[in-house]
């Protein structure tokens, strides 16, 4: 099973490039990455996590810069986001920053997806709480359209473009994209539509909602099985091993956002893991 991390790194954290050195010498599969664009003071929307929200979470570093930080320096440790709100982004500049990154990475990025839980913040962005699921659904559209190998149009009723030339392309086609959320019918059907999998915070559950998911995906008439990455996640041998037996192929585990110091001591311990 690969055991990946992930992190909220800060202006105030390890830097990207130093954990990315120490997570690939030391055997671990990956480096996933949160996104808050900024965190309005107003905070009319309850924390999920719980109150008081962590400083972290106002503080963040842009995913795609660290993680292209991270891919210069490294040379097989997997790239993704853990999750990018993609109705907070324009399709069009998004594609272009996924495929770049993909590209100069030779294929190691994996894109995860989320609707996102704080209202204030979309609303910034311009986004209707309402149909966030719509609006990505088809940014996400778009943006397989621009890195289809020939020129393809894409017209939804949120988001459209036009026949393009838009280079580079992601290395292998689109990337692996996992979609975040809590299970349920809905959740699924859209992982079933246009995602390759799902990305489960805290991985609670998954002996129940698992055999869910698979039907839905072949309902959706879908090949395969779609990959499940417990996401989050605060390991113990027994819930690895527990992954393991429902088939999961990598797990992702959290990472303190602290100092260097703080976060290699972490690694110390999680290497038992690998």
């Amino acid at each position: 099973m690969r055991i990946a991390t992930t992190i909220f790194l800060t202006d105030e954290t390890i830097r990207p490039d130093r954990l990315a050195r120490e997570l690939e010498q030391r055997g671990f599969a990956g480096l996933y990455l949160p996104e808050h664009t900024h965190i309005p003071t107003s905070r009319d929307t309850p924390a999920p996590m719980g109150e008081p929200l962590p400083r972290e979470y106002g503080r963040t570093l842009d995913p795609f810069i660290a993680l292209g930080q991270a891919a210069a320096v490294t040379e097989r440790l997997g790239l993704g986001t853990g999750i990018t709100l993609v109705t907070q982004h324009d399709p069009v500049d998004l594609a272009k920053q996924v495929a770049t990154l993909d590209f100069l990475s030779d294929g190691r990025f994996t894109l995860g997806v989320g609707y996102g839980w704080n209202v204030e913040e979309a609303a910034d962005h311009g986004v209707q709480w309402s149909t966030r699921r719509e609006l990505t659904r088809d940014r996400m559209a778009v943006m397989r359209a621009l890195w289809a190998a020939e020129p393809t149009a894409y017209k939804g009723e949120f988001a459209s473009v036009q026949a393009s030339l838009a280079h580079p392309k992601p290395a292998h086609g689109a990337p692996r994209t996992l979609l975040g959320g809590g299970a349920g019918p809905k959740l699924f059907a859209q992982i079933a539509e246009y995602a390759d999998g799902w990305l489960p915070i805290g991985g609670r559950g998954l002996a129940e909602t698992v055999p869910v998911l698979r039907q839905a995906w072949q309902e959706a008439g879908r090949s395969g099985e779609p990959v499940v990455v417990p996401y989050a996640v605060r390991p113990s041998a027994g819930k690895l091993a527990h992954y393991r037996d429902l088939g999961v192929s990598e797990v992702v585990l959290q990472l303190p956002p602290a100092g260097e110091a703080e976060v290699l001591r972490t690694l110390d311990d999680f290497a038992q893991y690998l």
